[in-house]
């Protein structure tokens, strides 16, 4: 199961490459602030994401 867990990190990584790229895309484009919002939120929930998921393997693990 530590495996399985380690191995959804870079599918988030790849989820937080593509918010920031289309935060950058709205700020050029001058989006709305919602827009900008939930990139941002995308963003941050993905850093949350990298951080549950490296915990509970560490706690799967023990």
């Amino acid at each position: 199961m530590l495996h399985d867990m380690r191995s959804a990190i870079p599918v988030i990584i790849v989820g937080i490459i593509l918010w920031t790229i289309a935060l950058v895309i709205a700020i050029i484009a001058n989006a709305l602030a919602k827009v900008i919002l939930t990139c941002v939120l995308g963003i941050t929930l993905g850093f949350i994401g990298i951080t549950y998921t490296k915990r509970r393997a560490k706690r799967e693990g023990n």
